[in-house]
C-alpha cells in the first residue's frame, strides 16, 4: 500500500524547503531594530553554501505592530531589506506573522491589555488586520515562500483552549491572508501538537488545521530515555502527522550546544533529517541559524542561558558540526534527485486506536499517552525489523490491502473494529494483536468485543484483578518454527511496567495453535487461523514493558516483528540481519529505488544487506557491492537495480 508523502508544489511543481529558522546574531528576536543586512547576508551565504534553500522569519509582534492600527514602516523597510538579500542568493524565506511566544518567554504587545488571543473579538479583528497588512506589502516579493500564522501558539494562548473558538480564529487569520493577496501556501505555526499527535488536548486539532492550510509543520523536542527514540522521535511525529494528506514540513527541530557534545550533536541532526524523510517529512527547518552568545545580557537569553546555542553556526559565524550534517544530507537530496522520489509501499500497517485522538466518555488522559507512547515503541520495532509501518488511524477506519496489521499492547479499540480486524484476516492478512489491560486501575482490562472467538482461546481472567508478571525477564521459547525464527528459538523480553500494566493474559488455546510459551509453560504467542490469513495473540505487552524502559532499543520486539512478516509475506527488497540496523526505500519515476541503511549502532558496524532475488545494490556513484561498513549512527544510501 502506498504510504503518504504529500509536496508543497510551486506553480505546480513540487518542492522541497531546507532551511532554517532565522534571526540575526545582531539581535535576536530584536533584531529588526538593529537590523544590519551586510550581517544578514553573511550569514544567510553561510546556509546557502551548505545547501539550504531557505529560512523562516518572524515579524516580532511587539515591533512590527506598535498600535492597534499601525504597522512599523522602518522595519518593513529592514524586512525588505532582507527579502532581497534572500533573492540575491538564490533563496526564499516564510514570514511568520504573530509572533508572541519566542525561546522561554511571551512578548506581549503593549496594547493587548490582556484579552484573549481566540475568543476577543477585537483582538482577533487586528490580527487578521496585522496578517493582511504584511501580506499585502510583501505577497509579490520572489523570495516569500508561504505564510506563517503564529509561532508555537500554543504556547502564546491559553493551554486547553476551546476547539471551535481556536478552529475559528485560524479560519479568520487564513482567511486574511488570502485577502491580503497572498497565493503562497499558508500554515500555522502551531507545531502540530494537537490531541491527534501527543493526546494532550490544547484546542488545536491537526485534523482541523488540515482541512484549512496547505501543509502541517511538526515541532519535535523531545527528551527522551532511550537514544534510539531519541533519534526517531521527529520522524514518529511526522508519521502520525502524514495521516492527514498534507505535506509535512519538520518547520522545527534541532538542539542547543548546551545538551549535547559536537560529536553527539551531528549524530542527532544526521538521525532526525534521514529518519523524518523516510517517514514522510518532505521539507526540514532546522532551530536554528546561529548562537548568541554576545546577547547574554537580553532576553530571553539571559534566564534561557541554554536558548544561546541552538546555532547551526557560532556566535561568528562559524559552522558548527550539525551544519555540516544539513549539508551532506542537501547533497544526497540532490544525488537521488528528490523531487521526483516517493515513499516505497509498505505491506505492513500499524493500527493505532482512535483512544488517542477522541475524547470518547468516561475515559482518562492517561489512555491517550499510553497509545502514543506504546504505538511509537511498535512503530520503531517495525522499522528496525525492516518492515516499516505506515500508520492506519482507527479513527477513519482499517483499510484492506496491507498483509500484516500490527495492533501493540492495545486495551482499547472500539467495538466494530475487532471484527473489522478478523474479517482482514479472513481476506489473507496476518493480524497481530498484543494483550494490555492498559496502565491505569480503571476499568482495568481487555476492551475487546469478542476476545475468545477472535483470537481461539479461553481467557482465564480474575475479575478485578491482574496477573502479575512474576520475571524480570520474558522469555519465548518457539515450539515450532514461525516466520524467520526455528522450532527452539528464545525471545527475551525485559519486563516493565506498572502494577496494573505488567501482567499477562492467561489463555487455554481453543481453536487457536501454541507458538511460543513462557518460561513457565503458558501459552505466550497463539495462532489461530481463519479464512486465508491468520490472527495472532501475544499474551504479553512487550512493546508497552519496551516504551517504559530505559536504553533498551533495540529489543526483541524487532525479531518478533520480523518473524511476523516472514509469516505474512511481507515484501522486503533489501534487509539487514541486524536490528542495529534499519532499511527503507524511496522510489525514483524512472523505476528504481534507493535503499536507506541507518545504524543505530554507536560504534562502526559492517553488515552485509541481503537482496532479493534478481537485484545489486551500489554506491550512488560506483560499482556493485555486496557489504557496507556503517559509521557509528552512520546512514548510507544505497542504489537498488534489477541485475
Amino acid at each position: 500500500m502506498p504510504r503518504p508523502a504529500a509536496r508543497i508544489s510551486v506553480s505546480d511543481s513540487p518542492v522541497h524547503w531546507l532551511g532554517a529558522n532565522f534571526w540575526s546574531r545582531t539581535g535576536g528576536p530584536l533584531m529588526w531594530r538593529s537590523y544590519d543586512g551586510e550581517v544578514v547576508a553573511e550569514e544567510l551565504r553561510v546556509l546557502r553554501d551548505h545547501g539550504m534553500n531557505m529560512t523562516r522569519s518572524f515579524f516580532y509582534w511587539p515591533d512590527f505592530m506598535p498600535e492597534p492600527d499601525r504597522v512599523d514602516e522602518e522595519l518593513c523597510a529592514h524586512y525588505a531589506d532582507f527579502l532581497d538579500r534572500h533573492r540575491a542568493l538564490g533563496m526564499t524565506t516564510v514570514p511568520t506573522f504573530i509572533v508572541g511566544h519566542m525561546s522561554g518567554e511571551n512578548w506581549d504587545p503593549a496594547w493587548r491589555g490582556g484579552r484573549d488571543l481566540y475568543t476577543d473579538v477585537w483582538l482577533v479583528a487586528r490580527q487578521a488586520w496585522f496578517a493582511r497588512e504584511m501580506t499585502r506589502r510583501f505577497k509579490d516579493h520572489p523570495a516569500v515562500a508561504g505564510w506563517l500564522i503564529s509561532n508555537e501558539m500554543p504556547i502564546y494562548g491559553a493551554e486547553g483552549a476551546d476547539r471551535e473558538a481556536v478552529a475559528s480564529w485560524a479560519q479568520l487569520v487564513v482567511d486574511a491572508v488570502r485577502a491580503g493577496g497572498g497565493t503562497q501556501p499558508v500554515s500555522l505555526g502551531d507545531g502540530a501538537w494537537g490531541l491527534e499527535n501527543s493526546g494532550h488536548d490544547n484546542g488545536f486539532r491537526v485534523r482541523d488545521t488540515a482541512e484549512l492550510c496547505d501543509w502541517l509543520g511538526p515541532h519535535v523536542y523531545r527528551m527522551e530515555d532511550d537514544p534510539v527514540r531519541q533519534h526517531y522521535a521527529a520522524a514518529w511525529v511526522c508519521e502520525l502527522t502524514g495521516t492527514f494528506d498534507r505535506p509535512v514540513v519538520l518547520e522545527e527541530f534541532g538542539l542547543t550546544s548546551a545538551f549535547a557534545s559536537d560529536e553527539n550533536a551531528a549524530s542527532y541532526y544526521r538521525q532526525a533529517l534521514h529518519n523524518s524523510l523516510l517517514a514522510g517529512a518532505t521539507g526540514w527547518i532546522a532551530w536554528n541559524n546561529t548562537d548568541y552568545d554576545n546577547l547574554r545580557e537580553q532576553p530571553p537569553y539571559r534566564h534561557h542561558a541554554f536558548e544561546m546555542h541552538f546555532g547551526l553556526t557560532d556566535n561568528e559565524g562559524r559552522p558548527k558540526p550539525q551544519l555540516r550534517e544539513v549539508r551532506d544530507f542537501a547533497r544526497v537530496l540532490e544525488q537521488v534527485d528528490f523531487a521526483r522520489c516517493h515513499r516505497a509501499d509498505t505491506d505492513t500497517a500499524l493500527v493505532v486506536s482512535s483512544y488517542l485522538d477522541t475524547l470518547y466518555p468516561f475515559t482518562r488522559a492517561e489512555d491517550r499517552s499510553y497509545v502514543q507512547e506504546t504505538a511509537r515503541q511498535a512503530w520503531i520495532a517495525a522499522r528496525l525489523a525492516d518492515a516499516p509501518a505506515t500508520v492506519v488511524r482507527e479513527s477513519d477506519g482499517l483499510p484492506d490491502g496491507h498483509r500484516l496489521y500490527l495492533v501493540p499492547s492495545t486495551k482499547q479499540l472500539l467495538s466494530p473494529s475487532w471484527y473489522r480486524l478478523e474479517e482482514l484476516a479472513r481476506g489473507g492478512a496476518t493480524v497481530y494483536v498484543s494483550y494490555s489491560p492498559g496502565a491505569h486501575e480503571e476499568q482495568r482490562g481487555p476492551w475487546y468485543a469478542h476476545l475468545n472467538e477472535l483470537f481461539g482461546v479461553r481467557h482465564q481472567l480474575t475479575y478485578g484483578l491482574v496477573n502479575p508478571i512474576e520475571d524480570d525477564e520474558t522469555v519465548f521459547t518457539f515450539g515450532r518454527p514461525f516466520g524467520s525464527l526455528q522450532e527452539g528459538a528464545r525471545l527475551t523480553f525485559r519486563t516493565a511496567g506498572t502494577a496494573n500494566s505488567r501482567c499477562f493474559l492467561p489463555v487455554e488455546p481453543d481453536g487457536a495453535e501454541v507458538v511460543a510459551t513462557d518460561a513457565h509453560g503458558r501459552p505466550a504467542l497463539l495462532e489461530r487461523r481463519v479464512g486465508t490469513g491468520s490472527v495472532v495473540l501475544c499474551t504479553y505487552p512487550v512493546e508497552h514493558m519496551a516504551a517504559v524502559t530505559p536504553r533498551v532499543n533495540p529489543e526483541a520486539t524487532s525479531s518478533l516483528y520480523d518473524a511476523l512478516a516472514a509469516r505474512a509475506g511481507v515484501r522486503r527488497p533489501v534487509t539487514v540481519d541486524d536490528p542495529r540496523v534499519a532499511v527503507d526505500l524511496l522510489e525514483h519515476e524512472d523505476g528504481h529505488r534507493w535503499v536507506w541503511l541507518v545504524s543505530q549502532c554507536p560504534t562502526e558496524l559492517p553488515v552485509k544487506p541481503v537482496v532479493a532475488p534478481g537485484h545489486r545494490l551500489a554506491p550512488l556513484d560506483g560499482e556493485p557491492l555486496e557489504s557496507v561498513v556503517l559509521a557509528p549512527y552512520g546512514v548510507v544510501v544505497l542504489r537498488l537495480d534489477a541485475e
